[in-house]
């Protein structure tokens, strides 16, 4: 049974920083895409970045490049997304994702599994 379990989220003032991890258990994971996404109160969920975990390729949505970074660490089977640079607008429910298949994908309907999300609070 596949379990992704997030955390670190956190309130923090604008302009800070804060890494968001989720770890990934129930099965290898070396054939996936893993995702993160945001919930706003009363928005869609939408994509902020994936990882291809065989090769490490990423893909960010514009709204975050250049201040968040995705990462993967094999040994530990875990997800990383370091985001610097907050502003409130980041502020959202967290989920990470994942997909069983290399091939790249910005759609929350295209990731099969989910974790249940942290809250990241940005205060202006």
């Amino acid at each position: 049974q596949v379990q992704l379990v997030e955390s670190g989220g956190g309130l923090v003032q604008a302009g800070g920083s804060l890494r968001l991890s989720c770890a990934a258990s129930g099965q290898t994971f070396s054939s996936h895409i893993m995702g993160w996404f945001r919930q706003a109160p009363g928005k869609e969920r939408e994509f902020v970045a994936a990882i291809r975990w065989s090769s490490g390729i990423t893909y960010y949505s514009d709204s975050v490049k250049g201040r968040f970074t995705i990462s993967r660490d094999n040994a530990k089977n875990t997800v990383f997304l370091q985001m610097d640079s907050l502003k409130p607008e980041d502020t959202a429910l967290y989920y990470c994702a994942a997909r069983p298949t290399i091939v790249m994908s910005t759609s929350k309907d295209a990731y099969m599994y989910w974790g249940q999300g942290t809250q990241v609070t940005v205060s202006s």
